[in-house]
């Protein structure tokens, strides 16, 4: 089997590709980056190597990040909020079958999990801030606007079970923050509201307790199958050079 590199993986592999950050929340300015996200599917072939594929490729473009399937499940299957945006992203880049099999499990991904990942994450980036009024008198604006964003886009997914990403109406509100024009305390009051309106959430959520795994798992051994049965080039060159004695004969 031909050599892959991280670079071939991702061009070559991709099932799905979809942009994030601000243009993905609905936050862009002049001057947002384009955040590139994907997943790529390693030919099963690889895992029969001592060295395996890697679970995750930084670029080969600028802003591009991708993970390999299993592991994006598995990130999935535990509430990441980063993997979970991904997969509802309103901006998709490119999708294949096997992708589009991976959209629609969207739903199987999603659990009560969610309400534990997020408020950790939402407390980390709160200290942070916290860290910043103290030492600077103001917290860094960009990160105050994303936390008041994640904040209400759990709580929304708690209380309906849906996860949308793009702020819509709350754009404007999000950018004046974003731009230093509401007072720290307001700004904290907000996240204290959404944080406690998040954990009433929680409580009657329509979410189940646990994501459906078994679900997940038959969609990813059916497309490993389906991968290992899918002939490689190089392969087929050398079964036309090389003699079949069968599998230890000389």
């Amino acid at each position: 089997m031909r050599t892959e590199t991280p670079e071939t993986l991702v061009r070559d592999h991709t099932i799905y590709s979809c942009v994030m950050g601000s243009r993905a929340f609905g936050l862009a300015t002049e001057d947002s980056d384009t955040d590139r996200r994907g997943v790529f599917l390693a030919p099963t072939a690889l895992y029969w190597r001592f060295e395996k594929p890697p679970t995750h490729v930084e670029g080969p473009g600028e802003e591009q990040f991708s993970w390999e399937l299993e592991r994006f499940c598995e990130l999935a299957l535990r509430a990441n909020p980063n993997i979970l945006e991904c997969l509802h992203s309103p901006l998709v880049e490119s999708v294949d079958d096997t992708g589009r099999e991976l959209l629609a499990l969207r739903e199987a991904f999603l659990s009560r999990r969610a309400y534990e990942t997020f408020t950790r994450y939402a407390h980390g980036q709160r200290r942070k801030l916290d860290a910043d009024v103290r030492t600077h008198g103001a917290p860094r604006w960009k990160h105050a606007m994303h936390l008041l964003r994640l904040l209400t886009s759990a709580r929304d997914l708690l209380r309906t079970g849906i996860l949308t990403i793009d702020v819509g109406d709350e754009r404007e509100p999000l950018l004046a923050v974003k731009r230093g024009e509401v007072p720290w305390p307001e700004v904290e009051a907000r996240m204290n509201l959404l944080a406690r309106e998040g954990e009433e959430a929680t409580r009657h959520s329509p979410l189940p307790e646990e994501p459906d795994r078994r679900r997940v798992e038959d969609f990813l051994i059916r497309t490993r199958r389906a991968s290992a049965l899918q002939p490689d080039p190089y392969d087929e060159v050398v079964q036309g050079v090389v003699p079949d004695r069968g599998v230890g004969k000389r």
